[in-house]
């Protein structure tokens, strides 16, 4: 069988990444809409456009389930896909509700970096209400992320002034706990964990999204249909060129590089 992974950009990489260490008998099918890339500055109907065609695309090339690997993809289109296909599909939002749990004993804060789009939706107002009680979650929009990631800037100086200078009005100490709620983020864990004081734990929704895809590929009955980890990469714009930045990036998560 073949797993579709689909995102804006090279973000969902760091999902397909967890799903390689957790499922590496499945074959994977990679899609990035490098047409639209980023995705947190546009519309919400812009992007639910962009993410039926792609995925109508995918489907074309014959996946058996589906990981949308995109926080803002998830919030936009993942009922409509649900409608319109019956194959298995996983979302993914960010990790506020394990976040808000960790921290329930600290009395530390919560603090969500995501994109703009994420935060300003609905659905991402609907799931802090649901999980936070004692009002300790806040949300950061970093919106030059995605493009710094996008171009393979991982210099650690210039992220690591960026984070500085992002964070430079909170005061750290009365937070426990930053998730990173774009999937994107994660490949600047390393440098952000270099920023944030030690007391901080960082967290994303990558191995949660995995653990659901593995619950209902058993649901569905379609985990036996084995593969070989193959790993084919796609993008909407086709441009060869962004495949091989695509498999540079995937390179770098799977030696650990970054």
């Amino acid at each position: 069988m073949t797993i579709g992974f689909f995102d804006s950009g090279i973000g969902g990489l760091t999902v397909l990444d967890e799903a390689l260490r957790r499922l590496p008998d499945q074959d994977y099918l990679y899609m990035a809409d490098t047409l639209h890339v980023p995705y947190g500055t546009k519309t919400e109907d812009q992007v639910r456009a962009y993410v039926l065609e792609a995925v109508e695309t995918m489907i074309g090339e014959g996946i058996d389930a589906l990981v949308l690997a995109c926080n803002t993809a998830t919030s936009i289109a993942v009922g409509d896909l649900r409608e319109r296909y019956s194959l298995p599909i996983v979302g993914m939002e960010p990790a506020v509700k394990p976040a808000v749990e960790m921290n329930r004993a600290t009395g530390k804060r919560v603090l969500v970096f995501a994109t703009q789009l994420t935060l300003s939706m609905p659905k991402y107002y609907a799931l802090v209400h649901r999980v936070d009680e004692g009002g300790i979650v806040d949300s950061l929009p970093l919106p030059e992320l995605v493009p710094y990631c996008e171009s393979l800037q991982f210099d650690r100086k210039i992220i690591g002034d960026y984070f500085r200078e992002k964070l430079s009005a909170y005061d750290l100490n009365e937070y426990g706990i930053v998730v990173l709620g774009c999937t994107h983020y994660p490949f600047y864990t390393k440098i952000l964990r270099e920023v944030l004081p030690p007391h901080i734990q960082i967290v994303n929704g990558n191995a949660g999204t995995i653990k659901r895809l593995s619950s209902l590929l058993n649901r569905y009955g379609v985990a036996a249909g084995r593969g070989s980890g193959n790993v084919r990469l796609l993008c909407t714009g086709g441009q060869p060129e962004y495949v091989d930045k695509m498999r540079t990036a995937l390179h770098l998560l799977r030696t650990n590089e970054l």
